[in-house]
């Protein structure tokens, strides 16, 4: 169902969010522990100033560059900040320009603090990575809008800036993370909104998502409301909804890491809650002579009786089965230890393969169709 032609849903979360950069919002905090010592180098307003609904930084790692989307107050950019280290990088990216200047008020305070500056904040829509909208609103300072010629010059200004001088360039992120921001977009732009994710993270990248998801579909009259939309509840996916639209923007190897289970509220019987899930981007593995001319295997550890690859391989509980070059490497992932063990026979000589921390892992389904 469609978000009615009536609300204005970015005016709507401007609104409502510019106001909850000045003054604390109770009714848009969901209850979320986070890791205490990553708090305290931040100032109260910007923890009392987050509108959260899990925390998608624990799963940063040092030297990542991470993209933040919708970044708010920068709570989680500087959270992320100090996980990731001297040597990674953080964008946070809003197209709030009240929150946006809450989260820079302290930032050299905060750097400061943690003993780095790592952290780079940018004015955007989340759904159009490529466009900056500060270099662009300084265009338009110089060149405004006064007839329908100007409108399309600025169209074309725009195109130019994603093309040559894009805010968020391709594959060039390792982590997308995002926290109870992509139900705020309006479900016209979410097809886009994913692609993005999809276009900026580099090959084996991942995206970890944390959103409000409802248990059944919302109603138009809900979806109507700007108060409901603003507060992370009409525009909530459904589960399904959101493993599809990562699917569809290429991404693979879906998997939920945490389902609250008592919901954050109720509405008309319907109830929301927190999820937090992740996704990779596939990558083309880079096999090797060696690896060519020698017999590859893996044994499936279980706990399914059988699992099955996106090239059509089973993999039976107990028994070793052959496998090819890609299925190989992509099985080197850290999602897969404790599931497969590989071989590679080399010559006669039999070694029992490492888990390699750095690759991502394929979508793997039983035959029936259930994804383990």
């Amino acid at each position: 169902m469609a978000t009615p032609a009536s609300l204005n849903v970015e005016q709507a979360v401007t609104q409502r969010y510019s106001g909850a950069s000045q003054q604390q919002e109770v009714a848009l905090c969901c209850p979320v522990e986070y890791d205490t010592t990553m708090l305290e180098v931040l100032p109260d307003e910007l923890i009392e100033r987050d509108y959260g609904c899990g925390d998608p930084s624990r799963y940063v790692q040092e030297g990542e560059t991470v993209l933040d989307l919708g970044s708010g107050g920068g709570k989680i950019c500087y959270i992320a900040s100090q996980l990731v280290g001297e040597s990674g990088r953080v964008i946070g990216v809003d197209m709030n320009a009240d929150m946006l200047d809450l989260a820079r008020k302290y930032q050299g305070e905060i750097s400061k603090a943690i003993g780095w500056n790592n952290v780079e904040f940018y004015r955007g829509r989340i759904q159009d990575l490529g466009l900056n909208l500060e270099m662009f609103e300084s265009h338009l300072a110089k060149n405004p809008i006064d007839s329908a010629d100007s409108y399309l010059d600025a169209s074309q200004i725009a195109d130019s800036m994603r093309a040559e001088n894009p805010m968020i360039g391709d594959n060039s992120v390792d982590v997308v993370i995002s926290n109870c921001v992509l139900n705020l977009v309006k479900e016209s732009d979410r097809y886009q909104l994913f692609s993005e994710v999809a276009r900026v993270l580099k090959p084996g990248g991942r995206a970890i998502i944390s959103d409000i998801i409802s248990d059944q579909e919302v109603p138009s009259h809900l979806k109507s409301d700007p108060e409901l939309w603003s507060g992370c509840i009409s525009g909530a996916f459904q589960l399904e909804e959101m493993i599809i639209a990562f699917l569809q923007a290429g991404l693979e190897a879906v998997e939920i890491l945490v389902w609250q289970e008592e919901p954050w509220v109720v509405v008309e019987d319907i109830p929301f809650r927190s999820v937090t899930i992740r996704a990779y981007k596939p990558f083309t593995p880079n096999t090797t002579d060696d690896e060519n001319e020698s017999q590859l295997s893996a044994i499936y550890q279980g706990p399914w009786e059988a699992v099955m690859d996106k090239s059509g391989v089973t993999l039976y509980r107990g028994q070793e089965t052959q496998i090819d070059q890609v299925t190989y490497q992509k099985m080197s992932h850290s999602a897969y230890s404790g599931k497969v063990i590989r071989f590679k026979d080399d010559q006669g000589k039999r070694k029992v393969e490492p888990v390699n921390l750095d690759l991502p892992i394929s979508d793997c389904c039983t035959p029936g169709g259930d994804c383990c």
